[in-house]
């Protein structure tokens, strides 16, 4: 990856794979700044990158508020520069039945991984095609690619960010933005150490044998942010350990 003048958002980079995307972008040269509506855990990601010698801001951010989006991304402007990397990552999850499913918890869920990512990436589109250069990569799932029961909301709102990476990136083909994106498959962070699954039973059914790693995705993120990456849009690089092949 070429470092010079790159500046990336990363959604939800307080923990998890979030943070492992920052700081594998920080350590490749590039300023980043972390969004996450939990500003600890953002400061948390920012003191990890700058103590490895990276350039990082954290800002508290609600992804599903407008006035939230836009204040964060003028500061991230004055603080780093224009943005040609977005990493949309920040999301929800959650476990519940269709058929007690409320109209409240599918909206919500809708409002914060598709309405969200939607957006954040329209903030940061202007500049990008004023600069005839841009990095989209959105953090879908393997459960819309696979479905997961109990989790109908979860996997439509992914399936729509699908849906959305492949449209932007027609659109953008000819503009110097690429748009990709990345569904993890089961990989062992903190939000779903909180979910009722066994971790270590689970990964013991992967055909590795083993739960992926926030840094497998993280390297698969950097790809996509990368100069190496210019002739690779609307593309899905799953990173599931042989979980869904296709």
């Amino acid at each position: 990856m070429s470092p010079e003048n790159k500046v990336a958002v990363v959604t939800g980079g307080g923990r998890g794979i979030g943070q492992a995307i920052a700081t594998v972008l920080a350590a490749k040269g590039v300023d980043v700044a972390i969004w996450d509506l939990d500003k600890a855990g953002a400061d948390n990601t920012v003191t990890t990158i700058r103590e490895n010698g990276g350039t990082a801001v954290a800002l508290e951010v609600d992804i599903a508020d407008r006035d939230s989006i836009t204040k964060a991304a003028n500061r991230t402007r004055t603080d780093l520069g224009p943005v040609n990397i977005l990493v949309n990552n920040a999301g929800i999850t959650a476990y519940e039945p269709f058929a007690t499913m409320t109209e409240d918890a599918w909206d919500r869920m809708i409002r914060v991984n598709l309405k969200g990512t939607f957006m954040v990436t329209q903030e940061f589109v202007a500049e990008m095609l004023d600069a005839g250069n841009g990095r989209i990569i959105n953090i879908s799932s393997s459960s819309a690619q696979t479905g997961a029961p109990a989790m109908a909301h979860y996997a439509a709102s992914k399936g729509g960010v699908i849906g959305f990476t492949k449209a932007l990136a027609m659109e953008f083909a000819d503009k110097g933005i690429t748009v990709n994106h990345v569904p993890p498959g089961f990989v062992d962070t903190p939000l779903v150490r909180e979910g009722p699954v066994d971790v270590e039973q689970v990964a013991t059914m992967m055909p590795m044998k083993r739960a992926g790693q926030p840094a497998d995705v993280a390297h698969a993120v950097a790809y996509l942010a990368s100069d190496e990456a210019a002739y690779v849009t609307g593309q899905t690089l799953s990173v599931n350990g042989g979980r869904y092949l296709f």
